[in-house]
């Protein structure tokens, strides 16, 4: 029975063989040949093997049966060395059983694929001043995206301006279908693919038949449109159809990109972990990593494996942190050694007001283009989810609920049909949230509060009309879609870390994919909106790449506490920032230390610091064996274990059984503030105090010296029980001097006893 897979996007996957003397042999049309991921221990190779690569090939050759390798040929498609010591295979299932309880075998897990893909002025970068004056744009950091390709072409990729590319880069432009080294350049530095993988799960193994360039090439739009964010040249006059109108910058506007091709409609663990180590290798600074599914145990999960050997090479990693909002535990890529990033709305929403009969006005949103052509009413008819369009639309505006990926198929059926526009009409889950969409007529997405009233107005009307007609937006606001926490593996650590724009977001797009993907859509555009975490990842990932060169001697922990501990959780309105699903204030939950600040990035005054040993004691608190340590260093647990709660991090999360309960945590913070001397003193919001009780000690700090360390500890006190699982308070501990405000936030939480 052939495996079954998912548009999403990661998990793990590592197999590895010794000898074996016995085989029961099945009818090869009674086998099944999955793909695997084998890790092994380094130190476990016979002696009589000179490398790893040589006890590999003797490990398949001892399994292989002819009846097999008429099926597949090749059986080892990856091996690798960095991040994690292992290959990937083809192998029957018994076989792969046969191989876990081999020596020197620490794990054989079967590559997966359920891995799915997950503008600069709204930031307040300015080229005179701060980040981008002091770091020239970025111009000395490389930047790898792991994602589905790029367009080469695209003017954001233009090298106009750059100097040579690093001398340390080691990477190189790989040739593949309508791809070749010379669409690289100063700008887009490396380019390969790993598709292998993938392969293995395609019936008859040709990405190609599958419309997927064998190539770095994207036919998706996602990697040119993350890419180009992160790091996109400097384009003028941009727009998508008048929208926009502006010039279109990436974060690190002269930073350099290496694409890591991984997904085509969907991604493979083992090509993920391939990428992974080839960015290593290729001497990137930053990784940009917008894929991500339902999260598993860290040992279990390539994402996670692949950037704790990044970290370790003090490479910064970011992730999106999901699509799965607003509901509780849907946040993923949530290991501490990754920066988790949400999505916030931007002072940008294509605003669209909708007039109705009765002298009413909502606001809606819109990208459809002519918007002088809609001011005349006409009558209404809702149409529930449209799946069935009646004939008799024409000047009519036709309301639908149907899911947004129908919304363009809708309206392009409407607009054949004579309809006079199109409302689409949010669900409660939801919420306000305005998504732009590139109608091809005239149209508009409305909250579920404005959802509501007008259903209301068509069915206490007897004849109903509307007109659309062109309407400082409050921003950002959390957006419904973006993942929640609490962290569903580790409760103990906050996810998301931080919240970045990830809604109705301007970037680069392939001149050969419609605005909307949609094949019904004939317009082409260089130039396209998107939304998701998967847009809110590089801007953090490019904000990381101007810290880097601002700081290339701090660590990649350090570069995420900057980005934390400075980050604002007031919207341009000067009130907390809000969430899209019900417009009251969100929480740490969803934003996790706020929305980012770059200004105030770069010179944070104090970081809380981590390095590779750190994390390995968060992982042995965790219970893990010996064998799942191993797989992400050849280290033993000490004797005494520490609490997950205990690793260095500039956020809190206490979990709570019992009223009563004490936990207190040590922190410890490093001056990187240019003034010596500089006091600081704690602040504590605590928005709940009648059930937790919260202090720190000591009070005051003093730092005289520039990477001078010390220590406080927070006490968290319990003054309730378990009520409910919504039973959650929030706060923040601040360290404030006259220059600097390091805020952390904290959450609490109750279970069962």
């Amino acid at each position: 029975m052939a495996h079954k897979f998912r548009c999403n996007f990661f998990t793990p996957l590592v197999v590895i063989c010794t000898l074996f003397s016995s085989f029961n042999l099945l009818k090869a049309a009674e086998l099944t040949i999955s793909s695997y991921i084998i890790h092994t221990d380094i130190h476990s190779r016979p002696s009589l093997f000179s490398t790893q690569d040589e006890w590999y090939s003797s490990i398949i050759h001892s399994l292989t049966d002819p009846e097999i390798d008429s099926i597949t040929s090749t059986r080892i498609f990856y091996t690798y060395d960095i991040v994690l010591q292992g290959f990937a295979a083809r192998l029957t299932d018994q076989e792969a059983g046969r191989l876990a309880n081999v020596p020197g075998v620490l794990a054989v897990t079967e590559d997966m694929a359920t891995v799915r893909l997950d503008t600069t002025h709204f930031l307040g970068l300015n080229a005179n001043y701060g980040l981008w004056n002091d770091t020239n744009f970025g111009e000395s950091v490389i930047i790898g995206i792991v994602d589905s390709g790029i367009w080469p072409e695209s003017e954001s990729f233009n090298d106009g301006g750059l100097g040579p590319v690093p001398s340390r880069w080691k990477g190189t432009c790989e040739n593949g279908t309508a791809f070749n080294s010379s669409h690289c350049n100063k700008k887009l530095i490396g380019a390969r693919f790993f598709l292998k993988g993938m392969e293995r799960h395609i019936s008859g193994g040709s990405v190609e038949s599958f419309s997927i360039y064998r190539s770095p090439r994207d036919e998706v739009g996602h990697g040119t449109h993350t890419a180009s964010t992160a790091a996109g040249a400097e384009v003028t006059r941009v727009s998508l159809f008048g929208f926009a109108e502006g010039h279109a910058r990436g974060i690190a506007t002269k930073a350099r990109v290496a694409m890591y091709k991984v997904c085509g409609f969907f991604c493979v663990d083992s090509d993920i972990i391939a990428a992974i180590e080839s960015a290593i290798a290729d001497g990137v600074d930053v990784l940009s990593i917008s894929l991500g599914s339902k999260d598993q145990p860290y040992h279990e999960n390539a994402i996670a494996k692949g950037a704790f050997a990044a970290m370790k090479r003090n490479i910064f990693v970011a992730c999106s942190g999901g699509n799965s909002g607003p509901h509780p535990y849907s946040v993923h890529n949530t290991a501490p050694w990754i920066t988790t990033v949400g999505a916030g709305s931007m002072d940008r929403v294509f605003p669209v007001r909708i007039r109705l009969g009765n002298n009413v006005t909502f606001i809606g949103s819109s990208l459809y283009a002519d918007r002088n052509s809609t001011s005349a009413s006409f009558p209404l008819v809702f149409l529930g989810s449209c799946r069935m369009i009646p004939l008799n639309i024409t000047r009519k505006i036709v309301i639908c609920n149907s899911t947004k990926a129908r919304a363009v198929e809708n309206g392009v059926i409407i607009q054949a049909g004579g309809g006079a526009g199109l409302i689409q009409l949010n669900h409660l889950i939801e919420g306000e949230e305005l998504l732009a969409i590139a109608y091809t007529l005239p149209a508009a997405t409305i909250g579920y509060k404005e959802t509501l009233a007008l259903l209301s107005y068509i069915n206490s009307t007897q004849n109903p009309t509307a007109s659309f007609e062109p309407s400082k937006d409050r921003a950002p606001i959390t957006t419904s879609f973006s993942a929640r926490g609490p962290n569903p593996i580790v409760k103990e650590v906050l996810k998301p870390d931080l919240i970045a724009p990830g809604l109705n977001i301007l970037a680069a797009w392939p001149s050969n994919i419609s605005p909307t993907r949609s094949l019904n859509d004939p317009r082409r555009v260089k130039f396209n909106t998107d939304s998701g975490t998967s847009m809110a990842c590089p801007h953090v990932a490019g904000l990381a790449a101007l810290i880097r060169a601002n700081h290339p001697d701090w660590t990649a922990a350090a570069i995420r506490s900057a980005l934390m501990t400075t980050a604002s959780t007031t919207d341009n309105q000067d009130r907390l920032i809000a969430r899209y699903e019900d417009m009251g204030p969100t929480n740490a939950l969803a934003i996790g230390a706020g929305h980012v600040n770059p200004q105030l990035a770069g010179d944070p005054g104090l970081i809380y610091d981590a390095n590779e040993s750190d994390y390995i004691r968060f992982l042995c608190s965790l219970n893990y064996t010996e064998n799942q340590i191993k797989l992400f260093a050849p280290v033993s647990c000490p004797g005494t274990k520490s609490s997950s709660s205990e690793l260095n991090y500039p956020s809190f999360s206490v979990v709570f059984r019992l009223k009563g309960e004490i936990r207190e945590l040590k922190r410890t913070v490093t001056n990187v503030g240019e003034f010596m001397g500089e006091v600081y003193e704690a602040r504590i919001v605590n928005y709940e105090g009648e059930k937790v009780k919260v202090s720190v000690k000591p009070t005051k700090m003093i730092f005289n010296k520039y990477f001078d360390k010390q220590s406080y500890t927070i006490i968290f006190e319990s003054n309730s029980v378990f009520l409910n699982f919504q039973e959650i308070v929030f706060g923040s501990v601040s360290w404030e001097s006259d220059r600097h405000v390091v805020r952390s936030p904290f959450s609490v939480m109750w279970e069962p006893s």
